[in-house]
């Protein structure tokens, strides 16, 4: 989660550079202390100033694999109420969910604070790269409408290039005829593939898993460089694994945690296991006690 400062009176943001022409100006963007990929309150409070108009919140959580629950939701969107603030709920993952906890949109809550929801197709169909999604305004009390932001919204949507037209076209097909079958094999898989990466983790001893993945397909894992004696921080660690071991997992560090990793399980059992048994054996390979 993180405040959302723009320029001009507009009220929305993005994850890509907005072009200069928009007269845009993107907040900053600043770490906070989470507790099993929970945000504080305190925290995000203090990331506010007088040019902020949104918080950004991400559930099921990319790229912590964390699920909020109706109560931490709730504080989230009475803090965006006294802050006088909306939020923009990014729930692309909001089918893949296979933990204890059940997916609670923010929109509910959007009588107590506004909620632009952000949806797509590519994750709960499993059509990477297809990337078509909506907006849905949560706000009975008409606030995006009195402030105008849906017509910011709009003359953003304008700027950028429409969805390429075979994807348009799939998309009666893909909502009327895939059936619940489809859906819920991939949920099973990735319950699967997640119980695999959580256990096959313990035994790397340079790496920590602060908490069980219960949603999206993602984990988020802690190097402890001190047991490594010749590796330099999350980029070496990666590059050199994909060189050595052919297995790609993200830096930290391309999403503002330095010395983390990201590591995907949306992929076949088998082939998962193969990679973190290679994963093993280099951290094995450069760990100072053999």
């Amino acid at each position: 989660m993180a405040p959302t400062s723009c320029s001009q009176g507009r009220a929305t943001c993005s994850t890509r550079r907005a072009p200069s022409s928009t007269g845009w100006r993107p907040g900053t963007s600043t770490s906070y202390r989470r507790e099993a990929g929970r945000s504080t309150s305190m925290a995000c409070k203090a990331l506010g100033d007088g040019n902020t108009v949104a918080m950004v919140i991400v559930n099921p959580g990319n790229p912590c694999g964390n699920v909020y629950t109706y109560e931490h939701l709730g504080k989230i969107a009475e803090m965006a109420r006294k802050l006088g603030i909306f939020v923009i709920a990014d729930e692309v993952y909001a089918h893949l969910t296979f933990g204890k906890k059940k997916f609670v949109p923010m929109g509910v809550f959007g009588s107590v604070a506004p909620v632009l929801t952000l949806g797509s197709i590519s994750k709960r169909w499993v059509v990477p790269g297809w990337r078509l999604g909506w907006i849905v305004c949560n706000d009975p009390n008409g606030v995006f409408h009195k402030t105008k932001v849906v017509d910011s919204i709009k003359s953003y949507l304008d700027i950028s290039s429409d969805p390429p037209t075979f994807v348009q076209g799939a998309i009666p097909q893909l909502i009327k005829n895939t059936k619940q079958e489809f859906f819920d094999k991939t949920v099973e898989v990735l319950r699967q593939t997640a119980d695999i990466c959580w256990e096959k983790l313990k035994g790397v001893s340079c790496i920590t898993c602060p908490s069980r993945p219960e949603g999206s397909m993602f984990v988020m894992v802690k190097l402890d460089l001190s047991c490594l004696k010749d590796i330099k921080d999350d980029m070496d660690f990666c590059c050199r694994l994909a060189k050595e071991e052919l297995v790609v997992v993200l830096p930290g560090c391309a999403v503002g945690y330095k010395n983390w990793l990201r590591i995907t399980f949306a992929i076949a059992p088998s082939s998962l296991e193969d990679g973190l048994d290679r994963l093993k054996s280099f951290c094995l390979r450069h760990s100072k006690q053999k």
